[in-house]
Protein backbone atom coordinates (compact mmCIF):
# COMPACT_ATOMS: atom_id res chain seq x y z
CA UNK A 1 0.00 0.00 0.00
CA UNK A 2 1.67 3.20 -1.21
CA UNK A 3 0.56 5.55 1.55
CA UNK A 4 2.69 8.33 0.15
CA UNK A 5 0.67 8.30 -3.07
CA UNK A 6 -2.57 8.29 -1.06
CA UNK A 7 -1.48 11.33 0.97
CA UNK A 8 -0.34 13.17 -2.15
CA UNK A 9 -3.63 12.58 -4.02
CA UNK A 10 -5.76 13.20 -0.94
CA UNK A 11 -4.43 16.76 -0.73
CA UNK A 12 -6.39 17.59 -3.89
CA UNK A 13 -9.57 16.08 -2.35
CA UNK A 14 -9.35 17.87 1.00
CA UNK A 15 -11.98 17.34 3.69
CA UNK A 16 -13.90 20.49 4.73
CA UNK A 17 -13.41 21.41 8.40
CA UNK A 18 -16.07 20.25 10.82
CA UNK A 19 -18.08 18.15 8.33
CA UNK A 20 -19.32 14.87 9.86
CA UNK A 21 -21.22 12.35 7.73
CA UNK A 22 -22.76 8.95 8.50
CA UNK A 23 -22.86 5.96 6.11
CA UNK A 24 -26.41 4.60 6.28
CA UNK A 25 -28.73 2.37 4.25
CA UNK A 26 -28.46 4.84 1.38
CA UNK A 27 -24.69 5.30 1.75
CA UNK A 28 -23.57 8.91 2.11
CA UNK A 29 -25.88 11.71 0.98
CA UNK A 30 -25.59 15.46 1.28
CA UNK A 31 -25.09 18.58 -0.85
CA UNK A 32 -22.87 17.70 -3.82
CA UNK A 33 -20.26 20.40 -3.06
CA UNK A 34 -19.38 18.67 0.24
CA UNK A 35 -18.67 15.23 -1.23
CA UNK A 36 -15.38 15.39 -3.15
CA UNK A 37 -13.25 14.03 -0.27
CA UNK A 38 -15.86 11.35 0.51
CA UNK A 39 -15.79 10.08 -3.08
CA UNK A 40 -11.99 9.87 -3.10
CA UNK A 41 -11.99 7.98 0.19
CA UNK A 42 -14.75 5.58 -0.91
CA UNK A 43 -12.51 4.75 -3.88
CA UNK A 44 -9.81 3.83 -1.33
CA UNK A 45 -12.25 1.80 0.76
CA UNK A 46 -13.60 -0.06 -2.29
CA UNK A 47 -10.04 -1.21 -3.07
CA UNK A 48 -9.56 -2.56 0.47
CA UNK A 49 -12.95 -4.33 0.33
CA UNK A 50 -12.09 -5.82 -3.07
CA UNK A 51 -8.74 -7.10 -1.78
CA UNK A 52 -10.39 -8.58 1.31
CA UNK A 53 -13.20 -10.38 -0.56
CA UNK A 54 -11.06 -11.18 -3.66
CA UNK A 55 -14.03 -9.92 -5.66
CA UNK A 56 -15.22 -7.05 -7.84
CA UNK A 57 -16.78 -4.26 -5.75
CA UNK A 58 -19.15 -1.60 -7.10
CA UNK A 59 -19.28 2.13 -6.36
CA UNK A 60 -22.45 4.00 -7.33
CA UNK A 61 -22.56 7.80 -7.42
CA UNK A 62 -26.19 8.80 -6.82
CA UNK A 63 -28.55 10.43 -4.34
CA UNK A 64 -31.60 8.50 -5.62
CA UNK A 65 -34.82 10.44 -4.89
CA UNK A 66 -33.05 13.43 -3.25
CA UNK A 67 -33.10 16.87 -4.93
CA UNK A 68 -30.81 17.48 -7.92
CA UNK A 69 -28.29 19.60 -5.94
CA UNK A 70 -27.60 16.66 -3.59
CA UNK A 71 -25.43 13.67 -4.39
CA UNK A 72 -24.20 10.56 -2.68
CA UNK A 73 -22.24 7.34 -2.92
CA UNK A 74 -22.76 3.72 -1.94
CA UNK A 75 -20.61 0.64 -2.23
CA UNK A 76 -21.93 -2.64 -3.65
CA UNK A 77 -20.75 -5.95 -2.17
CA UNK A 78 -19.78 -9.04 -4.23
CA UNK A 79 -23.25 -10.53 -4.79
CA UNK A 80 -24.83 -7.20 -5.65
CA UNK A 81 -25.80 -6.58 -2.04
CA UNK A 82 -25.38 -3.52 0.11
CA UNK A 83 -22.14 -3.05 1.99
CA UNK A 84 -21.64 -5.29 5.07
CA UNK A 85 -22.49 -3.47 8.35
CA UNK A 86 -18.92 -3.66 9.74
CA UNK A 87 -17.68 -1.94 6.57
CA UNK A 88 -20.35 0.75 6.91
CA UNK A 89 -18.56 1.67 10.14
CA UNK A 90 -15.21 1.76 8.30
CA UNK A 91 -16.79 4.00 5.64
CA UNK A 92 -18.01 6.46 8.28
CA UNK A 93 -14.65 6.44 10.06
CA UNK A 94 -12.69 6.97 6.83
CA UNK A 95 -14.97 9.74 5.53
CA UNK A 96 -14.68 11.70 8.78
CA UNK A 97 -10.94 11.23 9.41
CA UNK A 98 -8.86 14.40 9.46
CA UNK A 99 -6.19 14.60 6.76
CA UNK A 100 -3.33 13.77 9.13
CA UNK A 101 -5.17 10.64 10.37
CA UNK A 102 -6.02 9.20 6.94
CA UNK A 103 -3.01 6.85 6.70
CA UNK A 104 -3.58 5.51 10.22
CA UNK A 105 -7.27 4.80 9.56
CA UNK A 106 -6.45 2.92 6.34
CA UNK A 107 -3.87 0.81 8.19
CA UNK A 108 -6.34 0.15 11.04
CA UNK A 109 -9.02 -1.07 8.61
CA UNK A 110 -6.51 -3.26 6.78
CA UNK A 111 -5.36 -4.87 10.05
CA UNK A 112 -8.83 -5.28 11.53
CA UNK A 113 -10.18 -6.94 8.38
CA UNK A 114 -6.98 -8.94 7.65
CA UNK A 115 -6.71 -7.42 4.17
CA UNK A 116 -4.01 -8.97 1.98
CA UNK A 117 -2.52 -5.81 0.49
CA UNK A 118 -0.77 -7.82 -2.26
CA UNK A 119 -4.14 -9.04 -3.57
CA UNK A 120 -5.39 -7.46 -6.83
CA UNK A 121 -8.42 -5.18 -6.62
CA UNK A 122 -11.08 -4.47 -9.25
CA UNK A 123 -13.80 -1.81 -8.95
CA UNK A 124 -16.75 -1.01 -11.22
CA UNK A 125 -18.25 2.46 -11.12
CA UNK A 126 -21.61 3.88 -12.20
CA UNK A 127 -23.28 7.26 -11.87
CA UNK A 128 -26.66 8.95 -12.30
CA UNK A 129 -27.50 12.02 -14.41
CA UNK A 130 -26.95 14.75 -11.79
CA UNK A 131 -24.77 17.65 -13.01
CA UNK A 132 -22.27 16.86 -10.22
CA UNK A 133 -22.02 13.10 -10.84
CA UNK A 134 -19.33 13.00 -13.52
CA UNK A 135 -16.83 15.05 -11.51
CA UNK A 136 -17.55 13.11 -8.31
CA UNK A 137 -17.19 9.83 -10.19
CA UNK A 138 -13.71 10.96 -11.24
CA UNK A 139 -12.88 11.53 -7.56
CA UNK A 140 -13.80 7.87 -6.89
CA UNK A 141 -11.47 6.81 -9.72
CA UNK A 142 -8.68 8.94 -8.19
CA UNK A 143 -9.12 7.02 -4.92
CA UNK A 144 -9.11 3.63 -6.65
CA UNK A 145 -5.93 4.37 -8.62
CA UNK A 146 -4.16 5.96 -5.62
CA UNK A 147 -4.28 2.53 -3.95
CA UNK A 148 -3.30 0.69 -7.13
CA UNK A 149 -6.75 -0.73 -7.90
CA UNK A 150 -7.99 -1.51 -11.41
CA UNK A 151 -11.40 -0.21 -12.48
CA UNK A 152 -14.06 -0.19 -15.18
CA UNK A 153 -16.18 2.97 -15.45
CA UNK A 154 -19.63 2.11 -16.80
CA UNK A 155 -20.59 5.78 -16.86
CA UNK A 156 -24.33 6.40 -16.74
CA UNK A 157 -26.25 3.50 -15.13
CA UNK A 158 -29.30 3.02 -12.96
CA UNK A 159 -28.34 1.93 -9.45
CA UNK A 160 -29.85 -1.57 -9.98
CA UNK A 161 -27.85 -1.96 -13.19
CA UNK A 162 -24.61 -1.43 -11.26
CA UNK A 163 -25.73 -4.06 -8.71
CA UNK A 164 -26.43 -6.39 -11.66
CA UNK A 165 -22.94 -5.76 -13.16
CA UNK A 166 -21.24 -6.59 -9.84
CA UNK A 167 -23.30 -9.78 -9.42
CA UNK A 168 -22.55 -10.90 -13.01
CA UNK A 169 -18.80 -10.31 -12.66
CA UNK A 170 -18.59 -12.23 -9.39
CA UNK A 171 -20.56 -15.25 -10.65
CA UNK A 172 -18.43 -15.67 -13.80
CA UNK A 173 -21.35 -14.73 -16.04
CA UNK A 174 -23.71 -17.39 -14.60
CA UNK A 175 -26.21 -14.69 -13.66
CA UNK A 176 -25.84 -12.83 -16.97
CA UNK A 177 -23.47 -10.74 -19.10
CA UNK A 178 -21.96 -7.77 -17.27
CA UNK A 179 -22.98 -5.24 -19.93
CA UNK A 180 -26.02 -3.02 -20.43
CA UNK A 181 -26.74 -5.06 -23.57
CA UNK A 182 -26.62 -8.26 -21.47
CA UNK A 183 -29.02 -6.70 -18.94
CA UNK A 184 -31.47 -5.59 -21.65
CA UNK A 185 -31.40 -8.94 -23.41
CA UNK A 186 -31.83 -11.06 -20.29
CA UNK A 187 -34.85 -9.12 -18.99
CA UNK A 188 -36.53 -8.61 -22.36
CA UNK A 189 -36.19 -12.26 -23.41
CA UNK A 190 -37.84 -13.44 -20.18
CA UNK A 191 -40.58 -10.79 -20.51
CA UNK A 192 -41.43 -11.68 -24.11
CA UNK A 193 -41.49 -15.42 -23.39
CA UNK A 194 -43.90 -14.78 -20.54
CA UNK A 195 -46.26 -12.44 -22.36
CA UNK A 196 -46.50 -14.88 -25.29
CA UNK A 197 -48.61 -17.00 -22.91
CA UNK A 198 -51.12 -14.18 -22.34
CA UNK A 199 -54.41 -14.51 -24.20
CA UNK A 200 -55.01 -11.07 -25.69
CA UNK A 201 -58.39 -10.40 -27.30
CA UNK A 202 -57.86 -9.34 -30.90
CA UNK A 203 -54.83 -7.14 -31.50
CA UNK A 204 -55.14 -5.30 -28.18
CA UNK A 205 -51.74 -3.72 -27.50
CA UNK A 206 -50.55 -3.12 -23.95
CA UNK A 207 -49.34 0.37 -23.18
CA UNK A 208 -48.00 2.10 -20.09
CA UNK A 209 -47.20 5.71 -19.21
CA UNK A 210 -43.92 6.03 -17.29
CA UNK A 211 -42.78 9.05 -15.26
CA UNK A 212 -38.97 8.81 -15.20
CA UNK A 213 -38.40 11.56 -12.58
CA UNK A 214 -36.13 13.40 -15.07
CA UNK A 215 -33.51 10.80 -14.16
CA UNK A 216 -31.35 7.98 -15.47
CA UNK A 217 -34.36 5.67 -15.86
CA UNK A 218 -35.48 7.61 -18.94
CA UNK A 219 -32.13 7.14 -20.71
CA UNK A 220 -31.97 3.43 -19.96
CA UNK A 221 -35.62 2.70 -20.72
CA UNK A 222 -35.26 4.49 -24.06
CA UNK A 223 -32.20 2.35 -24.89
CA UNK A 224 -34.08 -0.78 -23.87
CA UNK A 225 -37.62 -0.28 -25.18
CA UNK A 226 -37.04 -1.70 -28.67
CA UNK A 227 -35.99 -5.00 -27.07
CA UNK A 228 -39.46 -5.57 -25.55
CA UNK A 229 -41.70 -3.29 -27.68
CA UNK A 230 -43.67 -6.18 -29.22
CA UNK A 231 -44.94 -7.03 -25.71
CA UNK A 232 -45.34 -3.53 -24.25
CA UNK A 233 -45.46 0.03 -25.50
CA UNK A 234 -44.09 2.61 -23.07
CA UNK A 235 -44.67 6.35 -23.24
CA UNK A 236 -42.04 8.29 -21.27
CA UNK A 237 -42.71 11.49 -19.31
CA UNK A 238 -40.30 13.66 -17.31
CA UNK A 239 -37.55 12.16 -19.44
CA UNK A 240 -34.85 14.69 -18.54
CA UNK A 241 -35.19 16.88 -21.64
CA UNK A 242 -36.69 19.61 -19.45
CA UNK A 243 -37.39 19.89 -15.74
CA UNK A 244 -35.22 19.11 -12.72
CA UNK A 245 -34.45 15.67 -11.35
CA UNK A 246 -37.10 14.50 -8.84
CA UNK A 247 -38.78 17.93 -8.83
CA UNK A 248 -42.58 17.55 -8.59
CA UNK A 249 -42.24 14.11 -10.14
CA UNK A 250 -40.93 10.62 -9.45
CA UNK A 251 -42.01 7.76 -7.18
CA UNK A 252 -41.22 9.54 -3.91
CA UNK A 253 -43.26 12.60 -4.90
CA UNK A 254 -46.25 10.54 -6.05
CA UNK A 255 -46.20 8.32 -2.94
CA UNK A 256 -45.83 11.15 -0.39
CA UNK A 257 -48.20 13.64 -2.07
CA UNK A 258 -50.74 11.03 -3.25
CA UNK A 259 -51.13 12.76 -6.59
CA UNK A 260 -49.80 12.40 -10.16
CA UNK A 261 -46.45 13.91 -11.18
CA UNK A 262 -46.31 17.22 -12.96
CA UNK A 263 -45.99 16.88 -16.71
CA UNK A 264 -48.08 13.72 -17.22
CA UNK A 265 -51.46 13.78 -18.93
CA UNK A 266 -53.68 11.04 -17.46
CA UNK A 267 -56.92 9.77 -18.95
CA UNK A 268 -59.31 7.79 -16.77
CA UNK A 269 -58.30 4.18 -16.05
CA UNK A 270 -54.93 4.48 -17.87
CA UNK A 271 -52.11 2.51 -16.24
CA UNK A 272 -49.29 4.83 -15.15
CA UNK A 273 -46.15 4.35 -13.07
CA UNK A 274 -43.31 6.43 -11.66
CA UNK A 275 -39.63 5.61 -11.12
CA UNK A 276 -37.41 7.50 -8.70
CA UNK A 277 -34.25 9.36 -9.76
CA UNK A 278 -31.95 6.31 -9.93
CA UNK A 279 -34.68 3.84 -10.98
CA UNK A 280 -34.68 1.55 -7.94
CA UNK A 281 -38.29 2.32 -6.88
CA UNK A 282 -41.60 2.05 -8.70
CA UNK A 283 -45.21 2.87 -7.85
CA UNK A 284 -48.31 2.54 -10.06
CA UNK A 285 -51.43 4.74 -10.13
CA UNK A 286 -54.49 5.72 -12.19
CA UNK A 287 -57.46 8.09 -12.28
CA UNK A 288 -60.88 6.46 -12.01
CA UNK A 289 -63.88 7.50 -14.15
CA UNK A 290 -64.73 10.22 -11.59
CA UNK A 291 -61.23 11.68 -11.77
CA UNK A 292 -60.12 10.37 -8.36
CA UNK A 293 -56.46 9.46 -7.99
CA UNK A 294 -55.59 5.91 -6.89
CA UNK A 295 -52.07 4.91 -5.79
CA UNK A 296 -50.98 1.27 -6.18
CA UNK A 297 -47.89 1.15 -3.97
CA UNK A 298 -45.21 -1.35 -2.93
CA UNK A 299 -47.63 -3.29 -0.70
CA UNK A 300 -49.93 -4.02 -3.64
CA UNK A 301 -46.95 -4.84 -5.86
CA UNK A 302 -45.75 -7.42 -3.29
CA UNK A 303 -49.28 -8.84 -3.08
CA UNK A 304 -49.63 -9.21 -6.87
CA UNK A 305 -46.23 -10.85 -7.25
CA UNK A 306 -46.35 -13.22 -4.27
CA UNK A 307 -49.91 -14.33 -5.09
CA UNK A 308 -48.90 -15.17 -8.67
CA UNK A 309 -45.78 -17.04 -7.56
CA UNK A 310 -47.88 -19.06 -5.12
CA UNK A 311 -50.36 -19.95 -7.90
CA UNK A 312 -47.54 -21.20 -10.12
CA UNK A 313 -46.07 -23.28 -7.29
CA UNK A 314 -49.48 -24.88 -6.65
CA UNK A 315 -49.80 -25.57 -10.38
CA UNK A 316 -46.54 -27.52 -10.50
CA UNK A 317 -47.15 -29.17 -7.14
CA UNK A 318 -44.08 -27.79 -5.41
CA UNK A 319 -44.37 -26.80 -1.74
CA UNK A 320 -41.50 -24.34 -1.65
CA UNK A 321 -41.05 -22.02 1.31
CA UNK A 322 -42.35 -18.60 0.14
CA UNK A 323 -42.43 -15.55 2.42
CA UNK A 324 -43.28 -11.85 2.09
CA UNK A 325 -41.19 -9.33 4.05
CA UNK A 326 -42.63 -5.94 4.98
CA UNK A 327 -41.82 -3.06 7.32
CA UNK A 328 -44.05 -1.45 9.94
CA UNK A 329 -45.14 1.05 7.24
CA UNK A 330 -46.94 -1.68 5.28
CA UNK A 331 -50.68 -1.08 5.28
CA UNK A 332 -52.50 -3.38 7.70
CA UNK A 333 -54.96 -4.41 4.97
CA UNK A 334 -52.13 -5.79 2.83
CA UNK A 335 -50.79 -7.90 5.72
CA UNK A 336 -54.27 -9.26 6.48
CA UNK A 337 -54.97 -10.06 2.81
CA UNK A 338 -51.67 -11.93 2.37
CA UNK A 339 -52.00 -13.93 5.60
CA UNK A 340 -55.74 -14.60 5.67
CA UNK A 341 -56.78 -14.75 1.99
CA UNK A 342 -53.63 -15.82 0.15
CA UNK A 343 -52.25 -17.87 3.09
CA UNK A 344 -48.77 -16.45 2.46
CA UNK A 345 -46.66 -15.90 5.61
CA UNK A 346 -45.63 -12.28 6.25
CA UNK A 347 -42.62 -11.10 8.27
CA UNK A 348 -41.80 -7.61 9.49
CA UNK A 349 -38.31 -6.08 9.69
CA UNK A 350 -36.85 -2.70 10.58
CA UNK A 351 -37.13 0.04 7.95
CA UNK A 352 -34.33 0.01 5.38
CA UNK A 353 -34.06 -2.23 2.35
CA UNK A 354 -30.97 -4.05 3.65
CA UNK A 355 -33.05 -5.46 6.53
CA UNK A 356 -35.77 -6.70 4.15
CA UNK A 357 -33.20 -8.17 1.76
CA UNK A 358 -31.46 -10.19 4.48
CA UNK A 359 -34.77 -11.55 5.82
CA UNK A 360 -35.95 -12.47 2.31
CA UNK A 361 -32.81 -14.57 1.84
CA UNK A 362 -34.06 -16.96 4.55
CA UNK A 363 -36.77 -18.37 2.24
CA UNK A 364 -36.77 -20.53 -0.90
CA UNK A 365 -38.53 -17.55 -2.49
CA UNK A 366 -38.57 -14.26 -0.58
CA UNK A 367 -40.60 -11.29 -1.84
CA UNK A 368 -39.90 -7.93 -0.26
CA UNK A 369 -41.22 -4.46 -1.00
CA UNK A 370 -41.26 -1.31 1.04
CA UNK A 371 -44.48 0.69 0.67
CA UNK A 372 -42.41 3.27 -1.26
CA UNK A 373 -41.98 0.77 -4.13
CA UNK A 374 -38.43 -0.46 -3.48
CA UNK A 375 -38.23 -4.23 -3.69
CA UNK A 376 -37.75 -7.47 -5.59
CA UNK A 377 -38.09 -11.26 -5.27
CA UNK A 378 -35.16 -13.46 -4.30
CA UNK A 379 -34.81 -17.12 -5.31
CA UNK A 380 -32.30 -19.28 -3.46
CA UNK A 381 -29.63 -20.94 -5.62
CA UNK A 382 -31.09 -24.40 -4.92
CA UNK A 383 -34.56 -23.20 -5.98
CA UNK A 384 -33.17 -21.57 -9.15
CA UNK A 385 -31.67 -24.90 -10.19
CA UNK A 386 -34.81 -26.83 -9.23
CA UNK A 387 -37.12 -24.52 -11.25
CA UNK A 388 -34.89 -24.70 -14.34
CA UNK A 389 -34.85 -28.51 -14.02
CA UNK A 390 -38.65 -28.69 -13.66
CA UNK A 391 -39.11 -26.45 -16.69
CA UNK A 392 -37.29 -29.12 -18.74
CA UNK A 393 -38.76 -32.24 -17.18
CA UNK A 394 -42.44 -31.65 -16.39
CA UNK A 395 -45.18 -32.31 -18.93
CA UNK A 396 -47.95 -30.23 -20.47
CA UNK A 397 -49.66 -27.76 -18.10
CA UNK A 398 -47.20 -28.28 -15.26
CA UNK A 399 -44.26 -27.68 -17.57
CA UNK A 400 -45.87 -24.47 -18.83
CA UNK A 401 -46.26 -23.22 -15.24
CA UNK A 402 -42.66 -24.17 -14.42
CA UNK A 403 -41.44 -22.34 -17.53
CA UNK A 404 -43.41 -19.25 -16.48
CA UNK A 405 -41.84 -19.47 -13.04
CA UNK A 406 -38.39 -19.69 -14.64
CA UNK A 407 -39.11 -16.59 -16.77
CA UNK A 408 -40.35 -14.65 -13.73
CA UNK A 409 -37.18 -15.65 -11.90
CA UNK A 410 -35.02 -14.44 -14.81
CA UNK A 411 -36.96 -11.19 -15.01
CA UNK A 412 -36.20 -10.14 -11.45
CA UNK A 413 -32.97 -8.29 -10.74
CA UNK A 414 -32.26 -10.36 -7.65
CA UNK A 415 -29.28 -8.20 -6.76
CA UNK A 416 -31.43 -5.19 -5.95
CA UNK A 417 -34.83 -3.56 -6.17
CA UNK A 418 -35.07 -2.45 -9.80
CA UNK A 419 -37.86 -0.26 -11.23
CA UNK A 420 -37.35 -1.49 -14.82
CA UNK A 421 -37.23 -5.16 -13.83
CA UNK A 422 -40.23 -4.79 -11.47
CA UNK A 423 -42.21 -2.93 -14.16
CA UNK A 424 -41.74 -5.80 -16.62
CA UNK A 425 -42.70 -8.41 -13.99
CA UNK A 426 -45.86 -6.47 -13.09
CA UNK A 427 -46.84 -5.94 -16.73
CA UNK A 428 -46.31 -9.62 -17.49
CA UNK A 429 -48.44 -10.76 -14.52
CA UNK A 430 -51.26 -8.32 -15.34
CA UNK A 431 -51.26 -9.59 -18.95
CA UNK A 432 -51.19 -13.26 -17.93
CA UNK A 433 -54.00 -12.84 -15.39
CA UNK A 434 -56.00 -10.51 -17.63
CA UNK A 435 -56.17 -7.91 -14.86
CA UNK A 436 -56.78 -4.19 -15.32
CA UNK A 437 -55.03 -1.79 -12.96
CA UNK A 438 -58.41 -1.19 -11.25
CA UNK A 439 -58.93 -4.91 -10.65
CA UNK A 440 -55.42 -5.17 -9.23
CA UNK A 441 -56.08 -2.19 -6.96
CA UNK A 442 -59.35 -3.80 -5.80
CA UNK A 443 -57.66 -6.93 -4.37
CA UNK A 444 -58.01 -5.20 -0.99
CA UNK A 445 -58.76 -1.67 0.23
CA UNK A 446 -56.00 0.18 2.06
CA UNK A 447 -56.77 1.41 5.54
CA UNK A 448 -56.60 5.23 5.67
CA UNK A 449 -53.27 6.35 7.13
CA UNK A 450 -51.21 9.41 7.96
CA UNK A 451 -47.48 10.00 8.37
CA UNK A 452 -46.16 12.99 10.34
CA UNK A 453 -42.81 14.31 11.62
CA UNK A 454 -42.11 15.79 15.06
CA UNK A 455 -38.99 17.92 15.61
CA UNK A 456 -37.03 16.90 18.71
CA UNK A 457 -33.80 18.09 20.31
CA UNK A 458 -32.21 14.62 20.02
CA UNK A 459 -33.82 11.76 18.09
CA UNK A 460 -31.69 9.24 20.02
CA UNK A 461 -34.03 9.53 23.03
CA UNK A 462 -36.37 7.27 21.04
CA UNK A 463 -35.39 3.61 20.91
CA UNK A 464 -37.57 0.83 19.50
CA UNK A 465 -38.03 -2.93 19.39
CA UNK A 466 -40.26 -5.44 17.53
CA UNK A 467 -39.17 -4.20 14.06
CA UNK A 468 -39.69 -0.58 15.19
CA UNK A 469 -43.34 -1.18 16.12
CA UNK A 470 -42.83 -0.64 19.88
CA UNK A 471 -41.07 2.28 21.59
CA UNK A 472 -38.77 1.24 24.47
CA UNK A 473 -37.70 4.76 25.46
CA UNK A 474 -38.56 7.36 26.61
CA UNK A 475 -40.52 5.84 29.53
CA UNK A 476 -44.27 6.10 29.19
CA UNK A 477 -44.37 6.80 25.45
CA UNK A 478 -45.47 3.32 24.32
CA UNK A 479 -48.12 3.22 27.06
CA UNK A 480 -49.45 6.57 25.84
CA UNK A 481 -49.55 5.28 22.23
CA UNK A 482 -51.37 2.10 23.35
CA UNK A 483 -54.04 4.16 25.14
CA UNK A 484 -54.57 6.40 22.09
CA UNK A 485 -54.84 3.44 19.69
CA UNK A 486 -57.64 1.93 21.82
CA UNK A 487 -59.83 4.95 21.01
CA UNK A 488 -60.09 4.13 17.28
CA UNK A 489 -61.31 1.18 15.18
CA UNK A 490 -58.90 -0.98 13.10
CA UNK A 491 -56.12 1.26 14.33
CA UNK A 492 -52.43 1.04 15.01
CA UNK A 493 -49.63 3.57 15.39
CA UNK A 494 -45.88 3.57 15.88
CA UNK A 495 -43.01 6.06 16.12
CA UNK A 496 -39.38 5.76 15.07
CA UNK A 497 -36.39 8.12 14.98
CA UNK A 498 -35.38 9.37 11.53
CA UNK A 499 -32.11 7.94 10.25
CA UNK A 500 -30.93 11.29 8.92
CA UNK A 501 -32.38 14.24 10.87
CA UNK A 502 -33.52 15.14 14.40
CA UNK A 503 -37.15 14.29 13.84
CA UNK A 504 -39.36 11.44 15.00
CA UNK A 505 -41.53 9.84 12.32
CA UNK A 506 -45.12 9.05 13.31
CA UNK A 507 -47.35 6.56 11.46
CA UNK A 508 -51.03 5.94 12.20
CA UNK A 509 -53.83 4.07 10.46
CA UNK A 510 -57.51 3.59 11.30
CA UNK A 511 -60.92 2.83 9.76
CA UNK A 512 -61.41 6.38 8.41
CA UNK A 513 -59.11 9.18 7.24
CA UNK A 514 -60.48 11.45 9.95
CA UNK A 515 -59.60 8.88 12.64
CA UNK A 516 -56.14 8.21 11.14
CA UNK A 517 -55.42 11.97 11.08
CA UNK A 518 -56.66 12.43 14.63
CA UNK A 519 -54.66 9.46 15.95
CA UNK A 520 -51.48 10.66 14.18
CA UNK A 521 -51.91 14.13 15.70
CA UNK A 522 -52.47 12.78 19.22
CA UNK A 523 -49.43 10.49 18.95
CA UNK A 524 -47.38 13.47 17.69
CA UNK A 525 -48.37 15.44 20.80
CA UNK A 526 -47.33 12.53 23.03
CA UNK A 527 -43.93 12.42 21.26
CA UNK A 528 -43.54 16.20 21.60
CA UNK A 529 -44.28 16.07 25.35
CA UNK A 530 -42.32 12.93 26.26
CA UNK A 531 -39.40 12.96 23.78
CA UNK A 532 -38.14 16.55 23.98
CA UNK A 533 -40.07 18.26 21.20
CA UNK A 534 -38.76 21.63 20.02
CA UNK A 535 -40.35 24.53 18.16
CA UNK A 536 -44.09 24.79 17.62
CA UNK A 537 -46.34 22.09 19.09
CA UNK A 538 -47.76 19.70 16.46
CA UNK A 539 -50.93 21.07 14.88
CA UNK A 540 -53.94 19.01 13.73
CA UNK A 541 -53.46 17.58 10.23
CA UNK A 542 -56.30 19.57 8.69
Amino acid sequence: MDLGAVTKHSASHAKPNGLILQYGTAGFRTKAEHLDHVMFRMGLLAVLRSKQTKSTIGVMVTASHNPEEDNGVKLVDPLGEMLAPSWEEHATCLANAEEQDLQRVLIDISKKEAVNLQQDAFIVIGRDTRPSSEKLSQSVIDGVTALGGQFHDYGLLTTPQLHYMVYCRNTSGRYGKATTEGYYQKLSKAFLELTKQASCSGDESRSLKVDCANGIGALKLREMEHYFSQGLSVQLFNDGTKGKLNHLCGADFVKSHQKPPQGMEMKSNERCCSFDGDADRIVYYYHDADGHFHLVDGDKIATLISSFLKELLLEIGESLNIGVVQTAYANGSSTRYLEEVMKVPVYCTKTGVKHLHHKAQEFDIGVYFEANGHGTALFSTAVEMKIKQLAEELEDKKRKAAKMLENIMDLFNQAAGDAISDMLVIEAILALKGLTVQQWDALYTDLPNRQLKVKVADRRVISTTDAERQAVTPPGLQEAINDLVKKYKLSRAFVRPSGTEDVVRVYAEADSQESADSLAHEVSLAVFQLAGGIGERPQPCF
